[in-house]
C-alpha cells in the first residue's frame, strides 16, 4: 500500500487539520468495511440526514443505537429465543453486526425508528452562533483625526 505524506497540506492549511487526520486514517485503515448490513444515506434538508439501515428480522430491542466520541455505532444481536426453530432453508441473515459511522462536528443524533425491516436514524448538523459566517463593517477611517491625535501627542512630550 501507498504512503503519502500530508505535510504540505497541514502547511498549507488553517483549521482544516481534520480534514488531513480524517485521510491519513483512511489511509491508514487496511480493513475493509463489511457489506452487511446495507444503508442509506440521505439528505433530508439543508441541515437534516437520516441514515436508512436494512435491519430485516431484528426487532426493537435487539438493536442498539450509541454516540461515541463524534462516532455512531449501531450494533443488532438476535435474542436466543430463535435457536429453537428448525429451518428448512434461511434466507434472511441475521447475524450480529456492528457498523459504526464517522459524525462531522456539530452533528448530532435527533432519533431513532424502526418500521417495516428499516431502521432510520435522523441526524442534524447544529452550527453554534459563533461559528457561523458574519459580516464584519469596515469603517472609514478619518485622517484629520490621526493628525489632531498625534498634534496632542507632541504637545504633551
Amino acid at each position: 500500500m501507498r504512503s503519502y505524506d500530508f505535510a504540505p497540506l497541514y502547511r498549507a492549511t488553517v483549521g482544516f487539520d481534520q480534514l488531513a487526520d480524517m485521510m491519513d486514517r483512511v489511509l491508514s485503515n487496511d480493513v475493509s468495511q463489511p457489506a452487511y448490513p446495507p444503508y442509506n444515506i440521505e439528505k433530508t434538508a439543508d441541515d437534516a440526514y437520516r441514515i436508512s439501515i436494512a435491519v430485516a428480522g431484528f426487532a426493537e430491542n435487539d438493536l442498539s443505537v450509541e454516540v461515541k466520541e463524534n462516532a455512531l455505532v449501531v450494533s443488532a444481536r438476535k435474542s436466543e429465543d430463535d435457536q429453537s426453530r428448525t429451518y428448512l432453508h434461511r434466507g434472511i441473515a441475521t447475524r450480529a453486526f456492528e457498523r459504526r459511522f464517522h459524525l462531522a462536528d456539530h452533528v448530532r443524533v435527533e432519533g431513532a425508528s424502526h418500521a417495516d425491516g428499516m431502521l432510520h436514524i435522523d441526524l442534524v448538523r447544529e452550527i453554534p452562533e459563533a461559528l457561523k459566517p458574519r459580516r464584519i463593517a469596515i469603517s472609514k477611517s478619518d485622517s484629520a483625526k490621526i493628525e489632531k491625535d498625534v498634534v496632542d501627542a507632541k504637545a504633551v512630550n
